[in-house]
């Protein structure tokens, strides 16, 4: 986990270059942050259950077809999917708390996601997901210091 702590001191540095929220807007995400968490934890998990059930229906199919890579990268997909959700349902008393150890849950869980977006290998999925992390990693570097 060290080469991700380094990413998270280099980005670091460049955050620090950016506009800071103002105080009360940190205070804010502070507050609902747990609770993002925790909605956005059950509802991965939830999907990924989904996906498993959808992906027993189509991956006969998708066989058929002579889409073989279809089960593999949705399996993959969908296993890191779950990960992401226990990760963040984990992150939910450690932010509720105010614990360094809740923060650094959803920094992983965000990598999670770019990492689930390279298993895809389509381009545009893969720029989404880390400008979208990228955007995410802004919030999360604006409320830091607030975790100990």
């Amino acid at each position: 986990m060290n080469y991700l702590n380094d990413l998270a001191k280099l980005l670091d540095k460049y955050y620090l270059k950016l506009p800071a929220f103002p105080k009360d807007v940190k205070d804010f995400i502070v507050s609902v942050t747990p609770w993002l968490a925790l909605i956005f934890g059950v509802l991965a998990i939830l999907s990924g259950v989904s996906a498993f059930g959808t992906l027993s229906v189509l991956s006969p199919f998708a066989t058929i077809a002579g889409v073989h890579e279809f089960g593999f990268i949705t399996i993959i997909s969908t296993v890191i999917l779950l990960i992401q959700g226990v990760i963040e349902l984990l992150a939910f008393s450690p932010l509720k708390s105010k614990n360094v150890k809740g923060w650094n849950l959803l920094y992983y869980s965000l990598i999670l996601s770019v990492v689930s977006s390279v298993f895809t290998l389509g381009i545009y999925n893969i720029l989404s997901s880390i400008i979208w992390a990228l955007v995410g990693y802004y919030f999360l570097y604006q409320i830091k210091s607030y975790y100990k």
